[in-house]
C-alpha cells in the first residue's frame, strides 16, 4: 500500500497515543491518502501512465480554469504519484492549497460531514507535524470548517421496532444470533463497533450489565435489558449445544457454562467461529429491514438513536443517557433531545392556552 513515513507515524501515534478507533485510524488514513491524490495533482507530481512517456501531466495550480470543474473522480490513482518527491511538497502546503482542496470537494458535491471529517484529519496531521517539528505551522488553522446542516437522527418506533426484532428466524443458530445482535443493539445503545467487539466475559448476567469497549478505548458499564439478555443466552445456548452436536436445553446460564468450558473470545461469531464484521451486520440488517417492510435507509446506527429517543422521551435525564452512550460532550448528546411530532403536539396541547378550537 502507497503512503508516506509521515503519515505512517501520524497513524502510529492515532493508534498508541490518542488511543483512536480503529474505524477513526481507517479513515484519517483514507482521507490522507486522498490528500496526497490531490496536492500531487495541484504540483504537478503525477507520473506518465506509460514509463516510455517523458511528459508528466502539468501542476493543476497552473490551470486555474480547470478548477471549475476538477472533482475527485479526476484526481490521478496512487501508483501514479511521484511519492518520492510528495513528502516535501506536503510539508510546504499552503492555506491557499488546502482552499483548493476544499474547492475541489465542493466540485465534487460531497457531503457537508465528508468535508468536515476530511478537513478534520487534516487539522490532526498538520497540528502532528507542528508538534513534531516537522513544519513550522499548521496551512489549515485559518481554514474554516463549513457549517453543517443540523440534521435530526432517524429512529424507528416502538411497533417498527418490534416488527424488526421478529424478523429473524430465532429457531435457527444464526437467525437466533442475528435477533440477539438486534436487540442488543438497542437495548444498550451500542456502536455497531462496540457490539462487534463484545466477548463473553464482557456480559455480566447476575448485574445485568456489559462492559462495553468505546471510541478512544474508554471502557463503561452499561446496564442490558431482560429481552436482550435472554436473546444472548438463548443464542450461546444453541452455539454451546452445536458445538457439541446436542440440542439446546434450559437450565444455567450459557455464558457460565461457556466459561467453566474455559470459553473466551467474541459473543457474536459467524459459521467459521470468528468474529463478525461491521460489515456483515449492516448487511443483515438491510435483510432484516426488507424482511420487516421498513424502508431500508435506515442502519443499525438507527437503533442507537431510537434507544436515546425513546430513553429521553419516556422521562430519563440527559446526563444518565450519555453516559450510556459513551458521549464525551453533553452536547453531542442534546441532538437526541427531539421529541416525535405526536409527542409535540401533546404538550402543546395540554399545555397551550388557545390549542383546541372553540366549538360552535
Amino acid at each position: 500500500m502507497h503512503t508516506l513515513p509521515s503519515i505512517e507515524r501520524f497513524l502510529s501515534y492515532l493508534d498508541n497515543e490518542r488511543n483512536a478507533s480503529a474505524h477513526t485510524i481507517k479513515s484519517y488514513s483514507a482521507d490522507l491518502l486522498q490528500f496526497c491524490q490531490f496536492v500531487a495533482a495541484w504540483n504537478g507530481l503525477v507520473l506518465p501512465n506509460k514509463p516510455e512517456s517523458a511528459k508528466t501531466a502539468p501542476p493543476l495550480k497552473t490551470l486555474h480554469l480547470e478548477m471549475d470543474t476538477y472533482c475527485d473522480t479526476d484526481m490521478p490513482a496512487l501508483e501514479q504519484l511521484d511519492w518520492e518527491k510528495l513528502e516535501s511538497t506536503l510539508f510546504a502546503v499552503t492555506p491557499t492549497d488546502v482552499r483548493a482542496f476544499l474547492a475541489m470537494m465542493h466540485n465534487s458535491q460531497l457531503a457537508k460531514s465528508t468535508v468536515a471529517r476530511r478537513l478534520a484529519a487534516l487539522r490532526s496531521f498538520y497540528k502532528f507535524l507542528v508538534r513534531s517539528d516537522a513544519v513550522a505551522s499548521s496551512p489549515v488553522s485559518v481554514i474554516r470548517t463549513p457549517r453543517q446542516d443540523k440534521r435530526l437522527p432517524k429512529f424507528l418506533d416502538i411497533k417498527q421496532i418490534d416488527t424488526l426484532m421478529a424478523a429473524p428466524d430465532a429457531t435457527t443458530l444464526l437467525g437466533a444470533r442475528d435477533r440477539a445482535i438486534l436487540e442488543t443493539i438497542y437495548s444498550s445503545g451500542l456502536r455497531i463497533s462496540e457490539v462487534v467487539s463484545l466477548n463473553i466475559e464482557d456480559l455480566d448476567e447476575f448485574s445485568e450489565a456489559l462492559r462495553i469497549r468505546g471510541k478512544g478505548k474508554k471502557e463503561r458499564l452499561v446496564p442490558i435489558g431482560g429481552r436482550a439478555l435472554e436473546a444472548i443466552s438463548y443464542y450461546l445456548k444453541m452455539r454451546s449445544a452445536a458445538s457439541v452436536g446436542q440440542p439446546a436445553s434450559p437450565g444455567l446460564s450459557a455464558t457460565g457454562r461457556l466459561r467453566r468450558k474455559g470459553a473466551i473470545g467474541p459473543i457474536f461469531v459467524n459459521k467459521q467461529n470468528r468474529r463478525l464484521s461491521d460489515r456483515s451486520i449492516r448487511r443483515k440488517m438491510d435483510k432484516y429491514l426488507l424482511m420487516a417492510g421498513i424502508p431500508l435507509n435506515i442502519s443499525p446506527h438507527t437503533l442507537r438513536h431510537s434507544f436515546a429517543t425513546h430513553m429521553l422521551n419516556a422521562g430519563a435525564d440527559l446526563r444518565s443517557v450519555q453516559e450510556m452512550l459513551g458521549h464525551e460532550s453533553l452536547s453531542t448528546t442534546q441532538i437526541y433531545t427531539h421529541l416525535t411530532t405526536q409527542r409535540l403536539k401533546d404538550v402543546y396541547n395540554k399545555a397551550h392556552p388557545m390549542a383546541k378550537r372553540n366549538a360552535k
